[in-house]
C-alpha cells in the first residue's frame, strides 16, 4: 500500500528510476566488456631454441614466424589481419607458418573455417593442420594467436600477440618488436601479451587437449 501511493504521489519518479537502473546497468556491461577486451590470454613460454621435434622445416637464410590459431576463436581475425599488414612489411624477409589447431577425432576440414580463409589469402604464409596442437605445444603456445618469432639461426627474438586489445587491431608492441627484430636483426622485446582464446577452450566441445 505503501509503495503504490508513493508511486501515485511521485509519478515523474517512475521514469528517473527505470533510467538510473538502466544507467548502472549500461555501466556494469561497459565494463565487463571492456575488461575482457582488455584481459590477455595466457602467454605460453616459448622455448628459446626452435623445437628440434617440430615437425615442419625451419630456413636458415631468413627468420620464421610461427602463429598458432582455434579456428572457432574471434578473437584471432584481428591478429590474422595485423599479420597480413606485417607481411606488407616483411614479405620475403621472413617464413610464416600458422597452425590451425585441430582435434584429431574430428571431421575432416573442421579446421577450415572463415579464419583458415583469411589466413590463406595472406602472401607467402603456409597454413598447417595442427592434430591435437602437437605443435602448438611444443613451440609453448596455449592461445590463439600467440605468434613466434625465431631468427635464422633458430634463436628466440619475440614471443607474444599482435593485437592491443582483444578481437582490436591496430599498433602494438609485438608488431613493432617483430618488424625491429627482423629488420635489425636483434630483439628489442622479447615478449607482449596475448589476445585470444585458449586453445584448450571448449570452443570445439571439449575442455582440454588429449593427453
Amino acid at each position: 500500500m505503501q509503495r503504490r501511493y508513493l508511486l501515485k504521489a511521485f509519478p515523474q519518479a517512475v521514469p528517473i528510476l527505470l533510467g538510473f537502473v538502466w544507467l548502472v546497468g549500461a555501466v556494469k556491461g561497459m565494463t565487463m566488456l571492456w575488461d575482457y577486451e582488455n584481459t590477455p590470454g595466457t602467454a605460453g613460454s616459448a622455448p628459446q631454441q626452435w623445437p628440434h621435434k617440430s615437425a615442419f622445416l625451419r630456413p636458415v637464410d631468413r627468420s620464421t614466424l610461427v602463429m598458432t590459431v582455434h579456428p572457432k576463436c574471434p578473437c584471432t581475425r584481428a591478429s590474422l589481419n595485423e599479420l597480413a599488414l606485417l607481411m606488407t612489411r616483411l614479405h620475403g624477409r621472413i617464413a610464416v607458418y600458422v597452425l590451425f589447431y585441430k582435434p584429431r577425432e574430428f571431421a575432416e576440414n573442421w579446421e577450415k573455417t572463415d579464419l583458415w580463409q583469411s589466413a590463406a589469402i595472406i602472401p607467402g604464409v603456409a597454413l598447417l593442420t595442427d592434430n591435437e596442437g602437437m605443435e602448438a605445444r611444443r613451440f609453448g603456445a596455449v592461445t590463439s594467436g600467440q605468434t613466434m618469432l625465431y631468427s635464422a639461426s633458430g634463436k628466440l627474438l619475440f614471443s607474444g600477440g599482435l593485437t592491443p586489445a582483444r578481437g582490436h587491431i591496430g599498433d602494438s608492441l609485438g608488431f613493432q618488436a617483430i618488424v625491429y627484430a627482423v629488420t635489425h636483426n636483434r630483439a628489442i622485446h622479447t615478449v607482449s601479451a596475448v589476445y585470444g582464446c585458449s586453445l584448450r577452450s571448449p570452443l570445439d566441445g571439449r575442455t582440454s587437449w588429449k593427453k
